[in-house]
């Protein structure tokens, strides 16, 4: 029990990084000058970074262990929210990111690599799940608190407070954690790019892919970045308004989650499971795009439905768990991390880019957040058609 709860606090932490931007975002745009542009390359620092260190991540997991791993690399983590807290300017905002990402990097990943190595293989995506669904609070966090904190005291002030909190949490995981016995093979390389080479090389894993770029993808785009100023801009929410609604699809998110996790001890297999949330997921996008500037009880309904259907990633996770050999498991994992957040990160500043050339072309914030949101949906639509392909 100790050892979830330290991991619990690592991974709050590591939900509030990756989405509190979408919260404050008009109030940064407004105080350091940042166009839409500048806002997507900055959440979508945070997730190239991320993603790129689970190539080495996969491989310290596997080789040092996650004790040493976790509580290393979340020192760069600290250090990043202190740049961030300080910014003056675009640079300093993307420096801060790619520092928080690198250092966020290895906190699920080692969370899931305890629980597929610990004594109960078989719970492997209930802990998940539930290390997600209640790790999910620091998407809360992000929310109405971030509001309520930003009008208080500042967002500097609150981030610097976030900073400490993560240190703490670094300082238990290298205290608390026990690491588990290696698991080696005599012929295979043990390098970090080769490891990611035979991932790669494994056919049944293939059909994986286009929905691991895109189904964790879409979901980072909107909660952690788009929702803030949709509901701004399209329906005129203030700071405090615009959080609240924002918790509701945050809130949704964790129940979705938590719901996910037993969901494969009904006799459903994970990739029925997989699909149809993320059939659901993709669907409600597309109403999103048609009704989600009627009303603000209707957009937040629906960023409500889906962050709750959208929460596939435990089940996908460990739907994929079952093809990867058991040496090459943390870089298994890693790869599936990497393919998961690499999409993030290329759909953030895509899709900033987006509403940059829409609003440049003098459409409405209505028409622009709708063509967005269709796309969002269509681009999830084709990667489960792509998933329906995958070994069960």
């Amino acid at each position: 029990m100790p050892t979830f709860l330290v991991l619990l606090l690592a991974y709050t932490l590591s939900q509030f990084f990756r989405s509190f931007l979408a919260v404050i975002a008009p109030e940064l745009s407004h105080e350091l000058s940042l166009s839409p542009a500048d806002l997507g390359n900055i959440s979508a620092i945070w997730f190239w970074a991320f993603a790129l260190a689970q190539l080495y991540v996969g491989w310290s997991l596997d080789r040092i262990g996650p004790r040493r791993t976790m509580a290393g690399m979340m020192v760069l983590a600290v250090a990043g929210a202190a740049v961030f807290a300080s910014a003056r300017g675009f640079y300093s905002c993307m420096l801060g990111m790619a520092l928080i990402g690198l250092g966020c990097a290895p906190i699920y990943m080692g969370s899931l690599f305890l629980f597929a190595r610990g004594p109960r293989k078989d719970r492997f995506a209930l802990l998940s799940s539930l290390l997600l669904g209640f790790g999910s609070a620091g998407n809360l966090l992000g929310t109405t608190p971030l509001a309520v904190a930003s009008q208080w005291i500042g967002w500097r002030i609150a981030f610097a407070g976030i900073a400490l909190a993560t240190a703490i949490a670094a300082a238990l995981i290298g205290w608390v954690l026990r690491d588990p016995e290696r698991v080696q093979h005599p012929t295979r390389q043990q390098g970090a790019i080769a490891g990611l080479v035979e991932i790669l090389s494994l056919r049944a894993l293939w059909p994986f892919f286009p929905i691991a770029l895109l189904s964790y993808a879409v979901l980072l785009a909107e909660r952690g970045l788009w929702v803030g100023p949709f509901l701004a801009n399209v329906h005129g929410l203030d700071v405090v308004p615009r959080g609240n609604a924002v918790l509701v699809m945050a809130a949704a998110m964790s129940l979705g989650a938590l719901a996910y996790g037993p969901a494969d001890q009904l006799g459903v297999s994970r990739k029925a499971i997989v699909a149809a949330g993320s059939l659901v997921t993709g669907l409600l996008f597309v109403v999103l795009s048609i009704w989600g500037a009627h009303s603000v009880f209707i957009a937040t309904l629906l960023l409500a439905l889906i962050g709750a259907a959208g929460m596939t990633y435990v089940q996908l996770m460990a739907h994929a768990r079952q093809f990867l050999p058991e040496e090459l498991l943390g870089r298994g994992l890693s790869t599936m991390n990497l393919l998961l957040f690499g999409g993030a990160g290329m759909l953030q500043p895509l899709s900033g880019a987006l509403v940059a050339r829409m609003q440049a072309a003098g459409a409405s914030a209505a028409s622009t957040y709708g063509d967005l949101h269709l796309a969002f949906g269509l681009l999830l639509l084709g990667a489960t058609a792509v998933y329906l392909a995958a070994r069960r």
